[in-house]
């Protein structure tokens, strides 16, 4: 994976995660991740722009089914009867596999939650304490959105770290929390996670216990020995039954920065570690 680009003149927000974020810009091509159903003498239908989820979002709502075909006629004879039994059947198994995926492989209502709540404003409900102290200067307009769905709750939240004299944010922080309720995304979760390291290079992938389910911290680190270029970057994200968790520290330095002493990524390691279990447990009901 290339190294995280540098930041124009006067310092921008890095661009933020989808609904299910991935630790650098790089998020996946749009489009379905579920194979559709089809039904005899239909095309599978095809989902619209923006129709179901965010692009890129591998938790999103697989597409409706299409109307189920007409029985053909018989024309007569064994044969004929033959056929019409044979579509008459494939169409009940077909809407039978549907219901099947409805009702048992979207979860329903079944969706382990464990008392989880989104908040409206992240950026409020979030505990991220053990940043203040080497960045005590609030960010007086974070970014925040949330979101209120049959299948996913969200709530994400996205400021600038600065330190004490400083006009730009000297690094960046960024807390989502899914509440996946008809999809379980314990599969896809730890395939993403655990193993990136495989699809990205110079990328460290570490285990975290103690922390929800599961929980792995990526990180990297591109600075050179004077601290003047490159970047370091962690994230840790944590699943939790059917609710997932990410926060991610980033800090890109150039010669201009003023900042040129950044945290080291074992600091920033233990306190993502410290804020998310604390953010974790002021969510849960």
């Amino acid at each position: 994976m290339s190294t995280p680009p540098q930041p124009p003149q006067q310092p921008a927000v890095p661009p933020q995660p989808t609904a299910y974020p991935y630790p650098t810009p790089q998020s996946p091509q749009p489009g379905p991740f579920y194979a559709q159903p089809t039904v005899i003498g239909q095309p599978a239908v095809q989902p619209l722009p923006g129709q179901f989820g965010q692009p890129g979002n591998p938790y999103a709502q697989a597409a409706q089914f299409g109307p189920a075909a007409p029985v053909p006629a018989s024309g007569g004879g064994g044969a004929g009867k033959a056929v019409l039994w044979a579509a008459v059947g494939a169409v009940v198994a077909s809407a039978a596999w549907a219901a099947g995926v409805l009702l048992v492989g979207g979860k329903g209502d079944s969706a382990d939650l464990r008392g989880y709540s989104a908040p409206s404003d992240m950026c409020s409900s979030a505990d991220y304490s053990s940043f203040k102290g080497e960045y005590p200067e609030g960010d007086s307009s974070p970014a925040k959105t949330s979101l209120k769905n049959p299948a996913l709750d969200e709530s994400y939240c996205s400021l600038g770290l600065k330190k004490t004299g400083s006009s730009y944010a000297d690094a960046y922080l960024s807390m989502q929390l899914d509440l996946h309720k008809k999809t379980d995304p314990g599969p896809e979760f730890t395939a993403t996670w655990k193993n990136y390291g495989d699809s990205h290079t110079g990328y460290d992938v570490s285990t975290v216990s103690g922390i929800g389910d599961e929980a792995y911290l990526v990180s990297q680190d591109t600075t050179s020995g004077s601290s003047s270029s490159g970047s370091r970057y962690a994230t840790l994200a944590v699943r939790d039954g059917s609710v997932t968790y990410t926060m991610s520290y980033s800090v890109y330095l150039s010669s201009y920065d003023q900042d040129k002493n950044p945290p080291s990524l074992s600091q920033v390691d233990g306190w993502l570690k410290q804020d998310a279990k604390s953010t974790l447990g002021r969510l849960r009901g």
